[in-house]
């Protein structure tokens, strides 16, 4: 069977590392699993050249959304959130899922996080919906979503319209003034670097969230990550939620349990070899 990953780029994409070390430990020795480059315009005839010896796809920006006129049957989280980062394929259709969701509720869940009241969310992208589902699922009732870009809110809206959530949109500009609310749990969507001023002026100088989580998984540790464990927060990595996120892609397209430890050393082992020097 075969399996691959798709996005633009995709070079970076530590999926192959996860999928392939899950196949050998599951004893599937005719599965592949490949990168692919392909954006929106490449998707639908990709997606429609696949034949009966394809299990599944996983999809990364930009693909998420794009996806969705192309399955036949789509998941509730894939529905309210607006994307799908995994395709199933099976003889009575195209089925897409997100299991972004469940890997960031898996990664909190590990870290030990405590089920939060109050919930901050850096970012409004597809992770950012991603991430207000899943604290949906821990219990919160919403979210504070802070934005750098006030025009970019539609999304995370939808989400939390579709999901009967909470959401307080907030210009990041209001917290790097210092008006900054410190919720029980932090989850940083945007990439490395982008919310390093707001960590430092506003949301460790006082008490820090009970739990942080930061969906950038190299380098790592992040200025964030760094941040929150100094000041005492419990701290759950990218990595985790992108180890998890995968886990939950084995068992749709393999119908067999992930072999979690096998994966997690062998997305590890792949980090340090990127490591530099």
């Amino acid at each position: 069977m075969k399996a691959a990953v798709l996005g633009k780029p995709i070079a970076h994409s530590l999926s192959p590392a996860l999928h392939r070390a899950a196949y050998r430990e599951l004893g599937l020795d005719d599965w592949t699993y490949d990168l692919v480059e392909c954006d929106e315009q490449g998707l639908p005839a990709y997606v429609d050249g696949r034949g009966p010896e394809w299990a599944g796809l996983s999809l990364t920006m930009p693909l998420k959304a794009a996806v969705l006129p192309l399955l036949d049957h789509v998941d509730h989280m894939a529905a309210a959130t607006g994307g799908a980062n995994t395709v199933v394929f099976r003889p009575e259709g195209r089925y897409g899922y997100n299991t972004d969701v469940q890997g960031i509720v898996d990664a909190l869940t590990e870290a030990a996080a405590p089920s939060p009241g109050t919930v901050t969310i850096i970012g409004a992208g597809a992770t950012a919906c991603s991430a207000l589902a899943a604290v949906g699922e821990l219990g919160a009732p919403g979210a504070d979503v802070i934005l750098r870009d006030p025009a970019r809110g539609g999304a995370v809206l939808a989400t939390a319209q579709k999901l009967g959530l909470k959401v307080r949109l907030r210009p990041l500009e209001d917290h790097n003034q210092g008006d900054a609310v410190v919720p029980d749990l932090l989850i940083s969507t945007v990439p490395a670097g982008a919310a390093d001023l707001l960590i430092e002026r506003t949301l460790f100088s006082r008490t820090p969230p009970m739990a942080v989580m930061d969906v950038v998984y190299h380098p790592w540790p992040t200025p964030l990550a760094q941040a929150a464990a100094a000041a005492g927060a419990i701290v759950a990595s990218g990595f985790a939620m992108l180890l998890h996120q995968a886990a939950a892609q084995i068992e749709l397209m393999t119908g067999k349990p992930a072999p979690l430890e096998a994966m997690r050393a062998a997305g590890q082992a792949e980090l340090s070899a990127r490591a530099p020097g």
